[in-house]
């Protein structure tokens, strides 16, 4: 109750303008003809198990806390006189005393050896464009993709027909984007330049920007980084992106080098857990993890409109994340690693075809989404909070809940199905800004309120789908608005192509000084909240 009332004072103080979220036209996206499913109200009684196995799997060390206290219950009843007796046995007992020192040691070395490693979170950076840095990691304003700017570069192409012109365009009237997000000026160049030397520099520009901001930040050396994960689903260049970083800031020659692609925007969260998994094996080391979408390659100039929609909404961005298993980097450590869950449909066909890249009639290659993919998403994402909600959620929320499904599911009463709160288990949520849609459903399946989905609209506003890194956007704006304390606890929600939910929970280590912190938010945050109107009328350019 008190991180309740705590919360809602934070609100209180934040006073953010009301985020409009409204009805959408029935062209403001191709995947609005299939709204996510009610995804709480029917679950799968194997997800919870597995949930309730991971609580079990984890937690095992709590079943030596009753026995602690009934030990110590014990020997508070002892007197002085019976430790005497107890120390003369055991002075003339030399066997008892080795064997009893013996199986403490190795009871207590056990247990300190089958225990997970902590993983911290260091910092993150956000790739920001900076016309103050160097060109050849920050672009100039030509890379600002305003509204218009959109609409007139295309229709130069003459790629599109009027018609699909007319359909990017209310597209993006209705996506939730605002006038500054970046776009590569490879492709907002006339004619557009898509090569593979312009999709390195894209790449560059991002990671080195990203990496050489968090190096800054943490003040940790390159040489001391042990473990190295880029996620970059679209371009996988050879030599690969984690090579490219490994060349560029000389990292050791023992590094443990992996670069994830295809992967989709779930990416960056899957790298989080691979991270983790290597960290618990490699003790004293240093994880970075890089997470990025290159758009120069992947501009889909043809004119099939279920390969369209990721013209009016991906952007450019990227993150960099430091995580640590040392001890002595808690203390300036801002999060603590709690959970990951990871959740993969890619068995059922229509799971694995809704996001597919392709070539189109005219062997043009785009990433085609199906119109199934709002219904994919709600069971993808349905799988992964029934299987994380025995992780997270307060006793009273499991109990009830679990009592519910098990009247309706065994017994077959036909009552209710009761929904978690999970406000209760949560103080902030990052939800991937794939889109205005997805947004808003997850809202009112959840039944977040605005304060709780404002850094996902916010983040889709400015800088637009930056794919997995959108979550480090999205936190960073909570940052910069000063609602991280210490203790508080937020869940990172990615989804993506294959099709892949996954999830994080972070617990705040120390509550996060707004007017210490450097991201890409800072300068601007004032700006923050904005209203975000249903529709928003593009200029005249084509006409």
């Amino acid at each position: 109750m008190a991180n309740l009332q705590e919360q809602v004072s934070r609100q209180n103080r934040d006073q953010a303008v009301p985020i409009s979220v409204e009805p959408r036209s029935q062209d403001s996206d191709i995947l609005s003809n299939h709204n996510l499913p009610n995804f709480l109200l029917s679950v799968r009684l194997k997800y919870v198990k597995l949930g309730y196995h991971y609580l079990i799997s984890n937690a095992m060390y709590l079943l030596l806390v009753p026995l602690l206290g009934i030990a110590s219950a014990h020997l508070s009843t002892l007197t002085a006189r019976d430790f005497a007796q107890l120390w003369d046995h055991l002075r003339f007992n030399l066997v008892t005393v080795v064997l009893c020192s013996t199986l403490m040691v190795f009871l207590v070395t056990l247990y300190f050896m089958t225990q997970p490693k902590k993983v911290y979170l260091v910092d993150f950076t956000c790739y920001k464009p900076d016309p103050a840095r160097s060109a050849c990691y920050k672009p100039d304003p030509a890379r600002i993709c305003t509204h218009e700017t959109f609409m007139e570069r295309s229709k130069l192409t003459n790629a599109f027909t009027e018609e699909n012109l007319a359909f990017q365009q209310r597209i993006l009237e209705r996506s939730g984007l605002g006038q500054r997000t970046y776009v590569p000026e490879a492709v907002l160049r006339v004619p557009p330049n898509r090569c593979m030397a312009e999709a390195r520099a894209e790449a560059e520009a991002i990671m080195f920007g990203a990496v050489d901001q968090l190096l800054a930040k943490t003040g940790v050396k390159a040489k001391d980084i042990g473990i190295l994960v880029v996620n970059c689903s679209m371009l996988n260049p050879t030599p690969s992106l984690s090579a490219m970083i490994v060349n560029h800031y000389k990292l050791r020659g023992n590094v443990l080098s992996y670069n994830l692609g295809g992967m989709g925007c779930s990416a960056g969260l899957i790298s989080i857990d691979l991270a983790k998994q290597l960290l618990q094996v490699n003790p004293n080391s240093y994880a970075l993890v890089v997470s990025i979408e290159c758009v120069t390659l992947n501009w889909y100039f043809g004119n099939d409109r279920s390969m369209l929609v990721s013209n009016c909404l991906f952007r450019m961005g990227g993150a960099a994340i430091l995580l640590s298993n040392q001890s002595s980097d808690r203390c300036r450590s801002k999060y603590q690693l709690i959970h990951t869950v990871r959740t993969h449909k890619g068995s059922d066909d229509k799971s694995y075809n809704c996001a597919f890249q392709r070539e189109d009639e005219k062997n043009i290659i785009g990433v085609s989404l199906s119109k199934d993919l709002m219904a994919v998403a709600g069971e993808a994402l349905k799988t992964n909070i029934t299987t994380l909600g025995p992780l997270v959620l307060p006793m009273s929320e499991q109990l009830l809940f679990f009592m519910t499904l098990v009247a309706r599911k065994v017994f077959k009463m036909k009552i209710r199905p009761y929904i978690p709160d999970f406000k209760l288990a949560f103080e902030h949520f990052c939800i991937h800004a794939g889109g205005r849609a997805v947004l808003d459903e997850v809202q009112k399946n959840l039944e977040l309120t605005d304060w709780h989905t404002e850094p996902s609209r916010m983040t889709l506003y400015r800088f637009g789908n930056t794919s997995s890194s959108s979550l480090w956007y999205e936190l960073a704006y909570s940052e910069a608005k000063g609602r991280i304390r210490k203790g508080d606890r937020t869940w990172q929600i990615g989804f993506g192509s294959g099709f892949k939910c996954n999830s994080a929970v972070w617990r705040a280590l120390r509550t996060v000084d707004p007017a210490k912190e450097k991201n890409p938010w800072m300068d601007e945050i004032h700006e923050f909240p904005v209203h975000v109107p249903k529709a928003v009328s593009i200029g005249s350019t084509m006409k």
